[in-house]
């Protein structure tokens, strides 16, 4: 196995943290992150539109670790720098999660829809009368 001492021209120069500060991370790996995020959300859009069986809890997943890499790709950099970057991914992105957020929310709202009727329907079921404390003579006045 050969040596490799620091003296070696092949190997990079060793930094330490305190010597190399993190730099801003390119707008072009921002614009990619970006995209990563608009096409999971797009694709949760239509997964809960049309899928019956769409899986969310992967699709969180995606968009967590998406959030993650955008947050960490920020450090460093400034806000405004950042916002004025990707001004149009960013309005893009805003709009897709506008349809996103409408098509979680009628999802929820079919749901609830669902859970109404079944509880009424069990609810009808229990107060036919076939049981009722009155059917008994045990409610008192």
């Amino acid at each position: 196995m050969a040596d490799f001492s620091e003296s070696t021209p092949n190997l990079p120069a060793r930094t330490t943290t305190s010597e190399a500060p993190i730099p801003f991370a390119r707008p072009g790996n921002l614009a990619a992150i970006i995209g990563r995020i608009e096409e999971v959300v797009e694709e949760e859009t239509a997964g809960i539109r049309n899928a019956t069986n769409y899986d969310l809890k992967a699709s969180n997943a995606r968009k967590s670790r998406y959030l993650y890499e955008l947050t960490r790709a920020m450090k460093g950099g400034s806000e405004a720098e950042f916002l004025e970057q990707h001004r149009e991914g960013l309005t893009r992105l805003r709009q897709k999660l506008a349809k996103n957020e409408a098509a979680i929310l009628a999802h929820l709202s079919a749901v609830n829809e669902v859970a109404s009727l079944l509880r009424h329907a069990i609810q009808r079921a229990e107060t036919d009368g076939t049981y009722s404390a009155g059917e008994f003579g045990w409610i008192k006045a």
